[in-house]
């Protein structure tokens, strides 16, 4: 499977998103009638903060493609209240190529771990972007060991306990109340395991700061980090963050923030709303103002501060640090 580019400098990224953004200015109509909107255009757009970033509430409404009507599958967000967003996806491969490759940069290959989704709920949702990547990343571990674990507590510790006992190294990545339930109910100490959070209380429990969720999770994991996976549906990409709650992006995906007050006031570095490039999401909209508050640190890396509103981010894992 081909993997995305490695943009290797600013300069390659900002060309190939000018490129991108004049390709959607032309065949998105959807976008192209908001571009129209805000009275800027390709000729008027020298760098990427320049680029109109459409509002994360129009995949609620509209139907946002770009070059084509066919798509092979329809992402749907988990919609724990109000209208749910909904993500045409032309081309599934460009998603299996994004979130693996991905994956690769920040964990090596799948292979070399026993993957484990601790994901009730959102298996009740066939058309959810995060359990199809991680049925494919389970897949791939090649591991009679992974797999979705659901409320089967008893026996997701066995399999950690007899791993832990093996030296054999684990992923286990979960929304947050599940992982809360699980750690209270079997407190042990993981050395070989990698304990992922993806946020998501949805309802379930009460909600807690990050830093008071992570820190609850290690003490009854017994882990030094709690990792963090970033990713909504309406993206192809996902940000990893392996310590303190600071995400990483891939190459093709760069965040920004904007001004609360003024969406077209952007920065490259800043407190404020996030706004995000995802060249991954060529046949959809590969420039999305989300409705997250977060800092973006200068080299690119950022922590999601809180929300603008009950927006339906992917595991709204939207936390307050």
């Amino acid at each position: 499977m081909n993997k995305l580019p490695f943009y290797q400098s600013s300069i390659e990224f900002h060309t190939q998103a000018i490129n991108c953004y004049e390709e959607q200015f032309t065949h998105n109509p959807i976008y192209r009638s908001f571009c129209d909107l805000t009275h800027r255009h390709p000729s008027d757009c020298e760098s990427q903060v320049q680029i109109p970033f459409l509002p994360i509430s129009f995949f609620k409404t509209h139907k946002i493609l770009t070059g084509t009507p066919h798509c092979s599958h329809v992402f749907e967000s988990s919609g724990t209240g109000g209208a749910t967003s909904s993500h045409y996806v032309a081309d599934i491969q460009t998603y299996e190529q994004s979130f693996l490759s991905c994956f690769e940069l920040f964990y090596g290959n799948p292979k070399q771990f026993a993957i484990i989704g601790l994901l009730p709920g959102y298996l009740e949702k066939p058309n959810s972007s995060l359990v199809f990547m991680m049925r494919k990343l389970i897949e791939l571990s090649d591991c009679t060991d992974s797999g979705f674990y659901l409320d089967d507590h008893q026996k997701l510790h066995e399999v950690l306990k007899r791993r832990e006992q093996n030296h054999k190294k684990t992923l286990l990545l979960g929304i947050s109340y599940a992982l809360l339930d699980f750690a209270e109910e079997f407190p042990f100490s993981l050395s070989h395991t990698i304990v992922m959070e993806t946020g998501g209380m949805k309802g379930r429990r009460k909600e807690m700061v990050r830093d008071e969720l992570h820190a609850q999770l290690k003490r009854n994991l017994g882990v030094k980090e709690i990792q963090s996976e970033y990713g909504m549906t309406e993206l192809l990409s996902q940000a990893y963050a392996k310590t303190d709650g600071r995400f990483h992006c891939p190459p093709w995906m760069e965040v920004f923030v904007r001004h609360p007050n003024n969406p077209m006031e952007v920065q490259e570095h800043g407190t404020g709303c996030l706004n995000i490039i995802d060249l991954a999401n060529k046949y959809s909209c590969a420039f999305i103002a989300t409705d997250d508050l977060a800092k973006v640190y200068p080299d690119g890396s950022f922590e999601i501060l809180g929300r603008v509103d009950a927006s339906d981010i992917r595991g709204c894992n939207l936390m307050v640090s």
